[in-house]
């Protein structure tokens, strides 16, 4: 029986470690039949590493999705491993440290800033620089936490994703003629390298493990990377412009 993204090519960003939500969404994807190639900011090696931790070790490019040279060459480097991208993952987000936990009200421009155009709008960069590769039926999936709520120390990242969600309408707005759909996963919390850098994280941990009607593991990222993979495959044609959560519930429940 082929797999539910047998024969797709996907690019996939924001593999820090084998822990790394990204990580599971490219094992599950290549489990499914999927050709993956990932994408590497910073600690490039590390990343060479964990990518030969997959079913089929992935070849990674390096990408800032700040410097306008690496999204111009993007195209040209993922035809260096696959003819075009059927999916692309969206898994970036970062803020300086007075962007989390600290004083809401002390954060200058600057650092909010850098926080909305890695988080929010590198969803258009990163989606333009894949379009010469996407044909119609083509998927990107953007990684959210809800932004409807102001949840404790999430701060200016939180008003971020509230962009990356306004970011992922008008994207699916303008690329619907092209065929190209655009959604966001939000997941309920995982025990991720970029999870345990947001100060009062622990709390938020707390009221899914003891709240959310499906129960939370906050160790398993499965769940999460199957969802990813569903939204990646042929399997919701008509979806696009949408969040679809995956947080055992919590979000359905209030606070």
């Amino acid at each position: 029986m082929s797999g539910l993204l047998e024969g797709k090519r996907l690019l996939i960003t924001g593999v820090i470690t084998d822990a790394s939500i990204a990580f599971h969404a490219a094992r599950v994807a290549q489990e499914q039949g999927a050709q993956v190639v990932l994408t590497g900011f910073g600690r490039m090696s590390l990343v060479e590493r964990i990518a030969k931790r997959l079913p089929t070790p992935a070849p990674v490019i390096e990408l800032d999705v700040t410097n306008q040279e690496h999204l111009d060459g993007l195209a040209d480097k993922v035809r260096e491993h696959m003819d075009g991208i059927d999916g692309v993952l969206h898994s970036i987000a970062y803020g300086p440290p007075t962007t989390l936990g600290a004083d809401f009200l002390a954060a200058p421009w600057e650092d909010v800033a850098t926080a909305v155009q890695v988080s929010a709008y590198s969803l258009k960069s990163l989606t333009m620089a894949c379009l010469p590769l996407m044909q119609p039926g083509g998927s990107v999936v953007g990684m959210d936490f809800d932004a409807r709520l102001a949840w404790p120390a999430y701060n200016w990242m939180g008003v971020a994703k509230a962009a990356l969600e306004s970011v992922t309408r008008y994207l699916a707005r303008d690329l619907g003629p092209k065929g190209i759909r655009v959604n966001l996963v939000a997941a309920g919390p995982v025990r991720t390298m970029a999870a345990k850098s947001i100060p009062g994280f622990s709390g938020l941990e707390d009221a899914w493990t003891e709240r959310a009607p499906l129960g939370w593991d906050l160790t398993d990222a499965t769940p999460v990377a199957k969802s990813i993979c569903a939204v990646l495959s042929d399997w919701l044609p008509a979806t696009t412009g949408s969040m679809v959560w995956v947080d055992g519930g919590l979000h359905a429940t209030g606070m």
